[in-house]
Formats: C-alpha cells, sequence, structure tokens
C-alpha cells in the first residue's frame, strides 16, 4: 500500500473522513485486495455487502437484499416519491439488526457497478430510519468497489416502466442519497495482472471506449481460426452465454471414457441455495480439465482461484490435480466456503462476523469453458475467447482482461466495433471522475471538515431539546389522563434546560466556530482543546442536573396506549441524555476522532443493554406522582387498580382513573358518603369497590396513626381490627360458596379468590378446597411440563374460564410442594 499513491489516498479516505467513495480501477488492480486489508486495519465497525449471493460469499459479506430486507422489484424510495412509497411494504427488523445499524460507522458495497440506482436509495431509507434521518445513509460512510466498465445493473422492462420517471437510468451514480453526498472518486492505476504494456494499452481502448481500426487489428491478431489446443495445454473457453459453456463442458466430459464420479456437497446451517460457490453435485472423470474455484488457505498456497488443471487420479477422498506449469500433483481435498452474518457484540461492541451455515465440496469444476460473468475477479493464463456475441456491456472488457497476457489470448472469432459495447453514460461519469480525483489537500481539508463536524456534534443538544419538547406535547394532547403534576414538572426541567443548557450552547459553537477557522485539524488545536474541555464538564454537570429532575418526576396514565406512547416518548429522551453524557464524559479529556465514534456508538448499545436488564429486573417500586399527599397509600391502590384490570380485562381508566384515585388519597375518605362525594366515584362503583377501597384507606390511617372521620360502615371490620382475606376465609369456612361470599361482602368474586389463594401461602387450604378438580389438574400439568414464566403464559394456552387467581393459587400450591 505504501508503493501505490492511490491505494494510500483511499487508505486515508476510509480511516480519517466521512466522505463516501467509488473505489474504482481496471481488472487486475488491487480492488479485491484493498477490501480484505481493510477488514483488519481498519478501526471503523465494517458491514460488507454485495449484490449477488456468489459475490457476497467471495467477499465474505452478506447479499445487499437480505441485510436490508430490500424487496427483489423496483424499489421507489421516500426520498424518490413520498406518495408512490406510501404503498411500499414495510421492513420489519429484528431488535440485533437494529442495534448492528446503529453502531455502523462503514458500509462496503463490492460489486457496485451491478447495484442499481433504486436499490442504494433503498438502502440510504433503512440507514436514515436508524441512524441520523437528516443526512444521506443515516451518516453513515459508504465505501463503493468495482469497475463501471465491466459488469452492469440488471433491468427488466417491467422495471424500467416503474422507474424510468424518476431516473435517467439505472446506475448507481443516479442514486438520488448519492448525488446529495458528493463522493469521491479514487481510480487505482496501477495493474498487477497484467505486465505486457502492448496488451494493457489494447485493454484501456477497449475499456474507455477510443478503440480505433489499428487497435482492432492489433486485438484481432490473436484470432486464430479452427484453433483445437491439446488437451495438456490448459485452455479454458470464455462464452457470453451460459448454454454454450455447459454445452462445451458436457461434451467434452462425454468424450472421456473414464469412470464418472459423483461428488455431493455437504450443506450446515443457513446457506441459500442461490450462493452456493459449486455445483451442489459435482461430477467429474480422471482426465477432465478443471479450474480450482477457491484459492488455497494452507500455508503451502499451491492453487488459487481460476488455476486450470487436469485430473490425474481420483483415491481416499482425495482428488489429483496436475497444472501444465507444476512439477507436481496437487491432492485435493473438500473445501469449506462459509455463509457470514454480522452481528453486534454487546459486550465487545465490535461488529463480529458469525458463521450461519457452510458449504463443503471440493474446490473444482469443469472448464473446458465457462461464462464470461463468472469469469469476473478470475485470472487465466491461456483463455480462447468467445465474445463477438457479447450481449451486456463491458461483457468483452471482462472477457480479454481475465487473460495474464496478449499471448495466453487466443480469438475463436474476431472482434468486431459492435462487439465492444461500452455505455457512453459510464464513459460520461468515468471521465468527469477522473478529471475530478481528490489531492492531498482535498483529503486534507475532508479531515478537517469532518472532525469540525463532529466537534459541532459533540455540542449539539437539539436532538434533546426536541425529545422534551415532544413528552410535553403528548402529555398537553393528553392532560386529562394521566397523573397530577406531570405537565408542570416537565416545564420546570425545560425552563431550567433552555437557560442552562440550550442557551449556552449556542454562544459556545458560535465561539468554537471562530477558532475552528483556521483551518488546522482540531485534534491538534490545543486552543480549542482546552476550550472543549472546559465546555464538557460545564454541559456535562448540567445535563445531570436535567436527568435527575426527569427521574423524580412520576408517571401514569389511564389509558395505556397513552401511556406507551408517552413512555417511550420518555425513554427516547432518556437514550439522547445518556449518550450525550457519555461522549461529553470521554471529551472532557481531550477530543479524538475514533475514540468519539466509537464511544458514541458504544453509549447507545449500552443504553438499550441497561434498560433490557432493568426490564427483565424485577419491577422497583414506583414513587407517586409529585403533588400526592400519601404516596405509600397511591402505590396500594394503584397495585390494586391494575391487578383488578389485569384479571378483568378492563381498561384501568373504567375501575379507577387517574384524578380520581389521586383525590381518594388526597382526601382520604372515612366513609362510603365521603367516598362517594368525591369525582368518578358513583353509586355503581361504590357498590362493586367502595368496601375495598375504604378498607385500603383505614388500613393506610391506622398503620400511619392518622385521625379521621369514624369508620361507620366498617365498624364491626374494625372493632377486632380482622384482616379483609380472614373475612372471607372464615365465611368460607362456614360453607359459602365463592359466589355467595361475594355478594355477602359486595365484592367480585376474582377478588374473593384472590383472598382465598392467600391461604393457600399460609397451607391453611389447598386449591382443591375452592377450585374445580379438573382445573386444577389440567393447570398443574401444564406447569410442570411447560415451566412457564408466569401468570399470562398460562392463561394464554389454557381454557379461557380458567382465571388468573386461579392460576397464581395452583402456581403457590405448587412452589410449596416443591
Amino acid at each position: 500500500m505504501e508503493t501505490n499513491p492511490q491505494l494510500q489516498l483511499a487508505h486515508q479516505f476510509v480511516q480519517n473522513t466521512n466522505r463516501n467513495i467509488f473505489l474504482t480501477g481496471k481488472a487486475g488492480t488491487g480492488k479485491t485486495t484493498f477490501l480484505h486489508h481493510l477488514r483488519t486495519d481498519c478501526p471503523k465497525r465494517i458491514v460488507v455487502v454485495a449484490p449477488t449471493g456468489v459475490a457476497a460469499i467471495n467477499a465474505k459479506g452478506s447479499t445487499i437484499h437480505s441485510f436490508f430486507h430490500m424487496p427483489f422489484g423496483p424499489y421507489v424510495a421516500a426520498s424518490v416519491n413520498k406518495e408512490v412509497a406510501k404503498n411500499n411494504p414495510v421492513r420489519k427488523m429484528n431488535r440485533d439488526k437494529v442495534n448492528l445499524i446503529k453502531g455502523l460507522d462503514l458500509l462496503v458495497i463490492d460489486e457496485i457497478s451491478m447495484v442499481r440506482a433504486d436499490t442504494l436509495d433503498g438502502i440510504d431509507e433503512v440507514l436514515r430510519r436508524y441512524k441520523d434521518r437528516t443526512k444521506p445513509f443515516g451518516g453513515v460512510q459508504l465505501l463503493m468497489i468495482g469497475d463501471l466498465h465491466q459488469l452492469s445493473p440488471v433491468v427488466k422492462d417491467d422495471d424500467w416502466a416503474i422507474l424510468k420517471d424518476y431516473y435517467p437510468n439505472l446506475y448507481f451514480f443516479n442514486s438520488k442519497a448519492l448525488q446529495e453526498s458528493n463522493p469521491v472518486g479514487i481510480e487505482l492505476k496501477h495493474i498487477y495482472r497484467q505486465s505486457d504494456t502492448y496488451f494493457i494499452d489494447i485493454l484501456n481502448a477497449v475499456r474507455e471506449n477510443t478503440i480505433d481500426k489499428e487497435t482492432l487489428e492489433k486485438l484481432n491478431q490473436r484470432y486464430i481460426p479452427n484453433f483445437n489446443p491439446s488437451e495438456d495445454e490448459g485452455y479454458i473457453t470464455l462464452s457470453s452465454h451460459n448454454h454454450s459453456a455447459n454445452a462445451i463442458n458436457e461434451r467434452k466430459l462425454k468424450e472421456i471414457s473414464t469412470k464418472e464420479y459423483t461428488f455431493t456437497a455437504e450443506v450446515s446451517g443457513d446457506f441459500p441455495e442461490y450462493s452456493y460457490p459449486n455445483a451442489f453435485e459435482l461430477i467429474l472423470k480422471v482426465g477432465a480439465q478443471v479450474m480450482f474455484v477457491k484459492n488455497d488457505s494452507n500455508r503451502e498456497k499451491l492453487f488459487y482461484n481460476g488455476k486450470i488443471g487436469k485430473i490425474t487420479r481420483i483415491k481416499d477422498e482425495l482428488i489429483f490435480v496436475k497444472c501444465p506449469d507444476d512439477l507436481q500433483e496437487i491432492a485435493v481435498g473438500k473445501a469449506v466456503w462459509e455463509n457470514i452474518k454480522p452481528e453486534l457484540n454487546t459486550d465487545t461492541k465490535a461488529i463480529e462476523e458469525i458463521i450461519q451455515g457452510t458449504f463443503m465440496q471440493y474446490p473444482l469444476k469443469l472448464a473446458w469453458a465457462i461464462t464470461i460473468h463468472k469469469s469476473q475477479g478470475l485470472t487465466f493464463e491461456k483463455a480462447i475467447i468467445d465474445a463477438n456475441a457479447a450481449f451486456a456491456h463491458g461483457q468483452v472488457y471482462v472477457a480479454l482482461s481475465r487473460c495474464k497476457s496478449f499471448e495466453g489470448m487466443v480469438l475463436s472469432s474476431p472482434i468486431s466495433f459492435g462487439s465492444v459495447k461500452t455505455d457512453g453514460t459510464v464513459a460520461t461519469y468515468t471521465k468527469s471522475a477522473k478529471e475530478n480525483e481528490p489531492t492531498e489537500q482535498h483529503l486534507t481539508a475532508s479531515k478537517i471538515a469532518y472532525q469540525q463536524s463532529l466537534l459541532f456534534d459533540l455540542f449539539d443538544f437539539n436532538p434533546i431539546k426536541t425529545d422534551l419538547f415532544h413528552v410535553k406535547k403528548l402529555a398537553e394532547e393528553n392532560h386529562h389522563t394521566i397523573s397530577f403534576g406531570f405537565i408542570d414538572n416537565l416545564n420546570t426541567a425545560r425552563e431550567q434546560s433552555e437557560n442552562s443548557i440550550y442557551a449556552v450552547a449556542d454562544k459556545f459553537k458560535r465561539q468554537m466556530n471562530t477558532q475552528l477557522q483556521e483551518q488546522s485539524l482540531p485534534e491538534e488545536n490545543t486552543d480549542l482543546q482546552d476550550r472543549v474541555k472546559k465546555g464538557c464538564i460545564y454541559f456535562n454537570d448540567n445535563l445531570s442536573v436535567l436527568e435527575k429532575q426527569l427521574e423524580e418526576i412520576s408517571f401514569d396514565a389511564d389509558n395505556k396506549s397513552i401511556k406507551k406512547l408517552i413512555t417511550e416518548a420518555q425513554e427516547q429522551l432518556k437514550k439522547e441524555i445518556f449518550i450525550k453524557k457519555s461522549s461529553l464524559d470521554l471529551c472532557k479529556n481531550g477530543f479524538k476522532v475514533l475514540s468519539y465514534l466509537k464511544n458514541k456508538a458504544n453509549a447507545e448499545i449500552d443504553f438499550l443493554q441497561s434498560q433490557k436488564e432493568q426490564k427483565a429486573a424485577k419491577p422497583t417500586k414506583v414513587n407517586a406522582p409529585r403533588g400526592v399527599l400519601h404516596p405509600e397509600l397511591y402505590q396500594t391502590i394503584k397495585n390494586w387498580r391494575d391487578d383488578l384490570a389485569a384479571e378483568t380485562g378492563l381498561p384501568v381508566y373504567q375501575i379507577l382513573p387517574q384524578k380520581t384515585l389521586t383525590d381518594i388519597v388526597n382526601q382520604i375518605p372515612a366513609n362510603f358518603e365521603e367516598l362517594e362525594s368525591i369525582k368518578g366515584i358513583g353509586k355503581v362503583k361504590i357498590k362493586q369497590y367502595g368496601n375495598e377501597i375504604l378498607t385500603m384507606v383505614s388500613d393506610y390511617c391506622d398503620k400511619k396513626e392518622l385521625s379521621r372521620t369514624p369508620f361507620q360502615k366498617l365498624i364491626d371490620v374494625k372493632k377486632d381490627k380482622t384482616d379483609t382475606k380472614t373475612i372471607t376465609y372464615n365465611l368460607f369456612i362456614e360453607g359459602k360458596s365463592i359466589k355467595e361470599i361475594a355478594e355477602i361482602r359486595a365484592l367480585t368474586v376474582g377478588t374473593i379468590e384472590g383472598h382465598l389463594g392467600h391461604f393457600i401461602t399460609t397451607q391453611d387450604l389447598v386449591p382443591k378446597d375452592f377450585m374445580d378438580a379438573d382445573k386444577v389438574d389440567l393447570i398443574a400439568k401444564f406447569i410442570e411440563e411447560n415451566n412457564p414464566k408466569g401468570t399470562n403464559d398460562v392463561k394464554v394456552a389454557l381454557p379461557d374460564d380458567i382465571s388468573y387467581n386461579e392460576i397464581r393459587a395452583v402456581m403457590n400450591y405448587l412452589k410449596i410442594k416443591e
């Protein structure tokens, strides 16, 4: 890389800028090698994708369609036409894939010449959704590798009929998102495959559509009519069409009289058939001409992808191949290809390549002939080219450039001007890219701009401001259903942050912008670094104040959907504060680009992981909303209400609205008359729940020794301080049924079941004392066989007439038995 200025420039742009890059070059200039090196020496988190299954396997990546859940037909992104895009199918991604995308720094797209513009705009849409909506490709850097003069995108007539209104053509460079991002183009110029300047000049003329009569005559010097080499010479025929290549291979194999062997591949795990790198059933004979379809992974490196030889013998699960220039046979065993899926390791925060499946087969295929399309990326010592019937742009160039030397190439038919097809659009784009290749000055400017943008991002608190406003707006729109004081507390937090964070940040960034005018790298600007350190300490402290304020604000709502909506908005706000505080904490010791990028991506993963762990843990006590006079009583009645709602399937507000709950707690009614005077409690609710509510209020007041009006309606209960569950138990022991007890006590059947269930834990009752024996057996059998996590799992699986209380009773009984 040190001796190749273009490779070094590309390396610097990838490592130290956020510019999107189109890395191109003639065949054999080292594009694939650059990708392989990038995997090992780039600190950014990388995902590699390619347009086809075989290309993805070769690049050790995923297909574009599988990674981004892209449809195979034409795709109109919202950035192209919002109205049409409304009809696009929703592409759902699991949490792991979303987290992987959120942590992504660099997306490598191999064989970019085959990628369509609408596909690239679809990728942009996915990345914006999960990264930054305001930036092309969500702010993820793109490295696009390929040669436009080779294979072009496949466009069906039906697809073009839909897309022609939005794109002049479907080459990737017409992507709306890519044009918005102003990518840099870098062309690799040093050719490693060929060293013959005479041949290289001819190839360049074909590639760049500058072929003239004289060059064509030079090329056609390699036309040898009726050329029929001996089998030992190892020539391979490159054909335009698949049927021609197959016909040659089948005919040649039949001509050999030796025994036919069939080798079946071993496929394990997830390895799609369209990605198979070789035939599932490989039919070979001793004497057959074969080509290696994989590089030798052993230290000896005895073969490479595209090397030609002849099978000399097959013995003991080994196929022996003799190549023309080798002295010894090569003993070939089965090779393994891996289907790799990128996954985010939440512990190391690195994107790891996880093996999803494997394909094991001999790395050989019949090689008297191969299609030009499948020859891309290969190198041949000797080849017969039948390309006059080339039907796709770039096919002739691909075929000719597979040959290592001019002398090793034979044309089976002369090349005509008509068969050298080079798209004028490609030529124009390539010429423009070449004329505007970046220089070292461009690189320096891009580094500075990149570091400046990251610094402004560090001190940008608008996402937090927006998220806080969103929570406040949702609360105001639904004020009648949410807990008392929530909006007032939000406003207090908003006003505090407006003065201590947002206004100060605007002033800070204006001052910082003055220092950034020096056009030096911010990482190397000592005065700027000192300012950054001080700023990080100040804003981190004030964000901590805001974070604490928000943690102390309790929230509840009667309506489940509204509660979910506001809770999710709160989570988003918490996440933004968590990420920003993490970044500020890092940079209080100085700003470094790679550390900042890594930390920011890690912080998002850490937040999601912490939320996951909190949800898995047992819920902690929830504080009552501010303004509630008796938080403990509030929590007791709220828990009772929520449990009853879960048991009956009713919304919580139908049992006890939030405002009514708060008024009960603040007024602590002593009797039915006082309870009925509270708005939201009518005669029906008095009959349904009055007894239980007043009992909870009375128990709390007794515990806290609060003086109140005599508890008239329940005086008999309070005289002997008998627990409400004990009253139910005594009535049951007297022979009353659950239904009778519910009527006597003006309580629900579910409540009475819950009371009796309590006495299973004290071992005074067993479930069959008050439950149907068949129900008990059914519940117990399911629990013992399935080990469910909770009552919901059991409820969903069993008949509807089995209640939550009955399930809890059996669960408690089984625990006691253990």
